[in-house]
């Protein structure tokens, strides 16, 4: 025994309320260094054990703001000054948007975190040896005895009186557990070839595995079942075709069902003026027009159509929708260069279906309006 070190007293009891009453006893007098251990969780433990709060939560609370803060600071960062990019009309940084991903990090920082923290923190992983293991009062109360152990470190620690003490409390079973000092003592557990080499094996193992299963398992049927098929994706080969083009082209002068075709060009943009806004300037329509506006032309021509564009260092200054050029053209005019582009702006044809670019029109329409006053419209 000369190569032991004494660890703790240990106590055993038949019952819970035996085990409650030990609990408050040991607590009362005084002891800090103590435990209990029952075979399944029992109520009013935590109070009897004057046990503090944990302090997981305050750790989860720490790593959560820390997640949140690095998800906006990412963003912020992405969307400021990596990549200022106006999508949607939406200003550079539009906090909204980012919400979720800040919830993503949030939790996944405060989840991953926390169970590390528990794992190497507190619970010392991968140091897995405890002088209580492999004792029969761990066997006993594994199964159905409760049982409560004060540590030789206590201030307060006698052995006489922490024996006498413990059998005063009614338990059956008094016994002292000794550990090897040297054994126990060794703290470097993660740096021990054993551990090294079993991350090593576990490492080639999961890598393997994951290769196998990406590259080859579902390479093999019945896994790829979907994934051949008899039909052309973008982009892919078509030997049925002479030039073996996949991706083709509508027939020349095709016109979609229900779709209205748009004869004008470039080289007739006279036609267009021609051509008559066939929605009213109700105020659904305004409504529509004033969305698409926003999402599509604000970012060049601005909120108010004056040409002050959020993207300021990335394309030329567009011209204001409120010079005289622009206010004497016609509706159709309008809506031919919304259709087929103009200068630098591109084609918003197919992004804008038909009814959207006449409401774009009468939207664009109330701007001109609303800074060009008439003396009538003041009355």
């Amino acid at each position: 025994m000369s190569d032991k070190v004494l660890y703790s007293y240990t106590g055993l009891f038949n019952t819970p309320d035996e085990i409650i009453k030990a609990a408050k006893a040991v607590a009362g007098k005084g002891y800090k260094k103590f435990d209990v251990n029952t075979p399944y969780p029992v109520h009013g433990m935590d109070g009897a054990m004057k046990l503090k709060r944990s302090p997981m939560g305050y750790i989860a609370l720490v790593l959560g703001v820390i997640g949140a803060l690095a998800g906006l600071t990412m963003m912020y960062f992405m969307s400021v000054i990596d990549y200022p990019h106006v999508i949607g009309g939406k200003p550079f940084f539009p906090l909204p948007a980012y919400v979720p991903i800040m919830f993503e990090t949030t939790v996944l920082v405060a989840s991953v975190g926390t169970v590390l923290s528990m794992l190497f923190a507190f619970f010392k992983f991968p140091n897995n040896m405890h002088p209580l293991h492999d004792t029969e009062y761990m066997q006993s109360v594994s199964v159905d005895k409760y049982g409560i152990y004060i540590e030789a470190e206590d201030d307060k620690f006698s052995e006489e009186e922490v024996k006498s003490f413990l059998k005063e409390l009614g338990a059956y079973k008094v016994e002292p557990v000794y550990f090897d000092e040297k054994e126990y003592g060794h703290k470097n557990v993660i740096l021990e070839p054993k551990f090294i080499g079993f991350l090593v094996v576990v490492f080639f193992l999961v890598s393997g595995a994951l290769y196998f299963t990406m590259n080859k398992a579902l390479e093999m049927p019945p896994f790829t079942w979907m994934q051949w098929q008899d039909k052309v994706i973008p982009q892919e080969k078509n030997n049925v075709f002479a030039d073996n083009y996949g991706m083709r082209n509508p027939v020349k002068g095709t016109v979609a069902r229900g779709a209205v075709p748009y004869l004008v060009t470039d080289e007739n943009v006279d036609l267009a003026n021609d051509i008559v806004n066939p929605l009213l300037p109700s105020k659904e329509n305004i409504e529509l027009g004033k969305k698409k506006y926003n999402t599509f032309c604000s970012p060049c021509h601005g909120y108010l159509g004056e040409g002050e564009s959020r993207l300021r260092g990335q394309f030329p200054k567009p011209p204001s929708l409120h010079s005289e050029k622009v206010r004497g053209w016609t509706d159709g005019r309008i809506n031919h260069v919304i259709m087929k582009g103009q200068n630098t702006m591109p084609s918003y044809s197919s992004l804008i279906t038909r009814q959207e670019r006449w409401a774009t029109v009468l939207y664009i329409r109330a701007l001109q309006r609303s800074l060009n006053a008439r003396e009538s419209d003041l009355q």
